[in-house]
């Protein structure tokens, strides 16, 4: 049996008569805020003032409206198939089991190094604006992986409601700190509004571009939505508008207020609180970055506790991992398994110091991931429908991401060759149990004798058949 075609079972439903999980739309919305608005707001306003001056609002802006077409495709898939797989499910779909396989393995076991990332960044944001030592900074950089952890280890659903009292509290924290600094905005500072031309707003525009990913990563949780057809999109669409408004405000005040001092600013949300409040002010910014990684993690390891439990049930990890993948359960051993390869990866990236090189390899992943599960979307969304047509706008998007990419694409694809021999072993192994099973079988004349008996030659051709049917990986 091939791989090609689309599977019938095994994280393939549709919405249709299919339970789903706890998740409102508040819930909802506030992990998908947490997703996609990340530990951008704490960098990108100065590095993109600094290469685009005031241009870096049309850069933002521009973002915005480009991050809908991705948005909606991934809200339309997910409404569509909602299951614990998420991208992976959608590419089993759409290419075959092979392709869920090499999609789960780079999201799963490729996407947490990124995770010490963050931590550590926001780690040393805080101890910046707080005081701090080395050991201080990575001992906070443990509890912003630790806590979440333990968060989602009590399901989606408190999760869910959890991330909805961090959001309101960075929203709150947010307006308080953009409405102190307005005061001081000068509309001198917003010109020369373009000083680097076009080229310095695309310059600008690709820093931004991670500012806005993150869609893919909630796919995964969109069974634990009460009511997905609903509220999934209404979820996407209302995260889209807050974490654009969120980024064009924040970027708008920053050069506004700080005018070319922008561009220099190693912790502009600071620089704001201090123009506003004076020093006393930083524990506001340092609680701003606490909550938004927390966010992050608490929206990520969502997701990969679902997708851990999707492939123990789908036979690309142990069986022993599968509990939980149904709708509305805890997947507490797929998270345990995310937590134990995010502990491999901070000893990894806290051990040699330098991030560059490990951010290189993060979003080479996550540019692969969006090149599938767009490209599925173009198979599975129904042709000429709205969602297939911000499939075929997203796969432009995700085609520009993949030449980004260019040689860093080294470590997807040395990931995609471990899936594909990982799925090697298993049709082996299947293969052969099949005919173990079929030698110690006794003969169906021994058991009944008479003129209905299959014949040796008819016996050698169920043989096969039965082979090649266990063989065949499961969907």
């Amino acid at each position: 049996m091939t791989e090609t075609g689309p599977p019938t079972s095994g994280g393939t439903q549709a919405t249709t008569g299919t339970p789903h999980g706890h998740l409102g739309l508040a819930g909802g919305t506030a992990l998908y805020v947490a997703a996609v608005l990340g530990t951008g707001i704490l960098v990108l306003p100065a590095l993109a003032a600094e290469a685009a001056g005031p241009g870096a609002i049309l850069a933002v802006a521009a973002l915005a409206i480009i991050s809908i077409p991705l948005a909606a495709t991934f809200a339309a898939l997910a409404r569509r198939y909602p299951d614990a797989g998420g991208v992976a499910t959608f590419a089993r779909r759409a290419f075959g089991p092979t392709a869920a396989r090499v999609i789960s393995y780079w999201f799963f076991f490729g996407t947490p190094i990124g995770a010490p990332i963050a931590a550590l960044m926001t780690a040393e944001y805080v101890v910046a604006v707080m005081g701090g030592t080395r050991t201080t900074t990575v001992v906070i950089a443990i509890a912003l992986i630790a806590i979440p952890v333990v968060v989602t280890a009590f399901g989606v659903r408190f999760a869910g409601w959890l991330q909805l009292v961090l959001s309101a509290a960075l929203v709150a924290v947010l307006v308080f700190v953009l409405a102190s600094a307005l005061p001081h905005a000068e509309t001198a500072n917003l010109t020369p509004f373009l000083p680097h031309g076009l080229a310095g707003v695309g310059a600008a525009m690709s820093l931004y571009i991670w500012a806005f990913a993150g869609w893919e990563a909630v796919a995964g949780i969109g069974g634990e939505f009460r009511n997905p057809q609903r509220d999934i999109p209404r979820a996407t669409a209302l995260a889209l508008v807050i974490v654009s408004v969120a980024y064009l405000a924040i970027q708008t005040v920053t050069i506004a207020v700080l005018g070319t001092d922008a561009a220099t600013s190693a912790v502009p949300l600071l620089d704001l609180v201090v123009v506003s409040t004076g020093r006393s002010g930083g524990i506001v910014v340092a609680a701003i970055a606490a909550i938004v990684v927390t966010g992050v993690f608490n929206a990520y390891l969502a997701a990969f506790s679902k997708l851990g439990a999707a492939m123990g049930r789908d036979g690309d990890l142990p069986r022993w991992f599968g509990r939980g993948v149904e709708n509305g359960g805890v997947a507490r051993r797929g998270l345990l398994l995310s937590a134990v390869i995010m502990a491999v990866y901070s000893v990894f990236v806290m051990s040699i110091g330098e991030l560059q090189p490990v951010i290189l390899v993060h979003t080479s992943i996550a540019a692969s991931v969006y090149g599938v599960g767009v490209a599925s979307a173009i198979v599975l969304l129904p042709r000429w429908s709205v969602g297939w047509w911000m499939a075929v706008a997203s796969s432009l998007f995700a085609a520009g991401l993949l030449v980004l990419a260019g040689p860093n694409l080294v470590y997807p694809f040395g990931i995609a060759l471990v899936a594909v021999l990982v799925g090697v072993v298993i049709r082996r192994r299947a293969r052969s149990g099949a005919g173990r099973r079929v030698v110690e079988a006794p003969p169906a004349s021994i058991l009944a004798p008479s003129a209905h008996s299959v014949s040796s030659d008819e016996s050698c051709e169920a043989a096969d058949r039965a082979a090649g049917m266990l063989s065949a990986e499961r969907p």
